[in-house]
């Protein structure tokens, strides 16, 4: 019979895929299988996907790398050249822009307002993460299933309760001083929310929180794009391997023991057997899958329907694993001004980095203006100073309704939203009218629209995993695991190593992060390796 490679496949051309296959056909083991990349999409990346708009690169999903000191991602860009471009992108000039923070009826606050609530909210995120060490009103042993939520609200409550009694405030319209340490105590719940795609913080645990971990350094763009670190990968990678409109809707596999399925020129069938959405099938000895955890969760809903991405199905430690863990939509909005506001001269207005304070959408003091999906978002900033193009962040319930909102209606939403918060703004510190900072009608338009769709792209289905409450971070070990478990006592156990699992969704510290999904994607090249690695 005669001897042919192992066959490795993977499905889903994003960092950890093309990691995965970089390591493989780089490896000096490479003649002892071959490899083959097969990506549903039309385009390599997944959730890494560069474009322009308005004359400026910008990023549809990933954006930041996360800390330069050790990361991966950045020795990349450093090698290929990748931060520094003629071109302008998005936030070049990093985070540190002067932000103007305004209360909803056009109360601009000064710092003596805004940084009490912000120091607090964010010793408060220092504490849950495990950077500080003094007792809070919640420890970590005996944070059962506290959400991070609730354990900032028990902060908050307790910062009311150790401070003295309130004063009214004059000329704030409607504001309170304790309505206004909420607001912006919960703008900047609402930047959380983004940074951990939760649509609520009380579904985030908080005892896992301090599991995560970022790099030292700090957090930069890429000048040429997040697209260009994935193209570094693919660039070794010979023309063919990578097969892109091959979207896989079913996994066949062998869980207990290898029978032959098919015989294949006189060889034997290999274990695996992936079908394709145009009738196409391909067999494997390995299959790496690097879908995104939506993308399984959405397998396992298919289960009882007989849909099941999986033949037979995950067992239930795996399905269990996949079904506990958080995985959230975060979308991001980019609109160009047209002119007076998308003037790039001297002379042109230019728009403020604008911080929002909201009324909550429950409250009854709120501007009927305002559409209720603009109200969870904390800021509205050019992409870098004097950028005719404006960016906001959208996360949950908010993120998914802007995927089905048309462009004239997100136009005229956002307009209405700034014209609140714009038109005719004072200026307060201490309770005293400072200045008049916009003393017209701000109003605004928009020449285009373009706005993110990971929710309801059924390639993705959403954006980035969390730990949820319930969940923890075992989880993430359990998804790395490969199918079927090891079992040394049965020796007739099937062929090992059949699906293996990549994605930042199967990194215990790293998930949510393109370096998660590209520490994933060598962790799986190795163990197979290892496993081809002679003794």
């Amino acid at each position: 019979m005669a001897v042919k490679k192992a066959r490795i496949v993977i499905i889903g051309a994003g960092m950890a895929g093309l990691t995965a296959a970089n390591k493989l056909h780089s490896s000096v083991s490479k003649s002892l299988f071959e490899v083959c990349v097969v990506e549903g999409g039309n385009r390599i990346g997944g959730r890494i996907n560069t474009s322009e708009f308005g004359g400026d690169r910008i990023e549809m999903g990933a954006t930041w790398i996360h800390g330069i000191e050790g990361s991966p991602i950045h020795k990349i860009a450093q090698q290929i050249h990748a931060l520094e471009s003629d071109q302008p992108w998005e936030c070049m000039d990093g985070n540190e822009n002067k932000t103007t923070t305004i209360a909803e009826g056009g109360f601009v606050l000064s710092p003596s307002f805004v940084h009490p609530i912000t120091k607090l909210f964010n010793n408060l995120m220092d504490h849950a993460q495990g950077k500080m060490s003094t007792a809070t009103t919640t420890t970590k042993g005996d944070s059962g299933n506290l959400s991070v939520g609730s354990f900032l609200r028990q902060g908050l409550d307790a910062y009311w309760g150790s401070s003295k009694e309130e004063k009214e405030l004059k000329g704030f319209g409607k504001w309170s001083r304790k309505l206004l340490d909420e607001a912006i105590f919960a703008m900047h719940e609402n930047t959380q929310r983004t940074c951990t795609s939760v649509a609520d913080l009380l579904t985030l645990d908080y005892g896992a929180e301090s599991e995560y971990q970022m790099f030292p350094g700090e957090e930069i763009t890429i000048a040429k794009g997040y697209s260009s670190i994935i193209e570094s990968l693919a660039s070794v990678l010979p023309p063919g391997l990578v097969q892109l409109g091959r979207k896989v809707t079913r996994i066949e596999w062998q869980p207990e023991r290898h029978e032959a399925m098919n015989m294949e020129n006189g060889t034997c069938s290999r274990p695996v057997v992936l079908h394709f959405s145009d009738g196409s099938i391909m067999s494997a000895d390995h299959v790496i899958v690097t879908v995104s955890l939506g993308v399984l969760k959405a397998s396992i809903r298919d289960d009882d329907s007989g849909m099941s991405m999986f033949h037979p199905p995950l067992p239930s430690f795996k399905a269990e694993a996949i079904s506990r863990l958080g995985f959230g939509v975060v979308n991001k909005l980019f609109m160009q001004l047209s002119p007076p506001h998308g003037r790039r001269d001297e002379h042109s207005s230019v728009f403020p980095f604008l911080q929002m304070v909201f009324h909550s959408h429950q409250s009854e003091l709120k501007h009927k203006k305002i559409p209720w999906w603009m109200r969870r978002t904390a800021t509205l900033c050019p992409i870098y100073n004097n950028s005719s193009v404006l960016l906001s962040w959208f996360a949950g319930e908010e993120a998914l309704a802007l995927e089905s909102l048309k462009d004239e209606e997100i136009s005229k939403g956002v307009s209405d939203t700034i014209s609140c918060f714009l038109s005719r703004s004072v200026e307060f510190c201490n309770g005293n009218v400072q200045s008049e900072k916009y003393s017209h009608e701000y109003k605004v338009k928009f020449s285009k629209v373009l706005k993110s769709q990971w929710g309801t792209d059924p390639l993705f289905l959403g954006s980035y995993s969390h730990v949820a409450v319930g969940s923890s971070g075992d989880d993430f070990d359990t998804m790395a695991e490969p199918l079927p478990k090891c079992s040394s006592s049965h020796p007739s156990a099937s062929p090992p190593l059949q699906i293996l699992f990549a994605g930042e969704a199967t990194h215990r510290t790293h998930y949510s992060t393109t370096h998660g999904a590209y520490f994933s994607g060598l962790r799986e090249a190795n163990r197979l390796l290892q496993h081809y690695s002679p003794c």
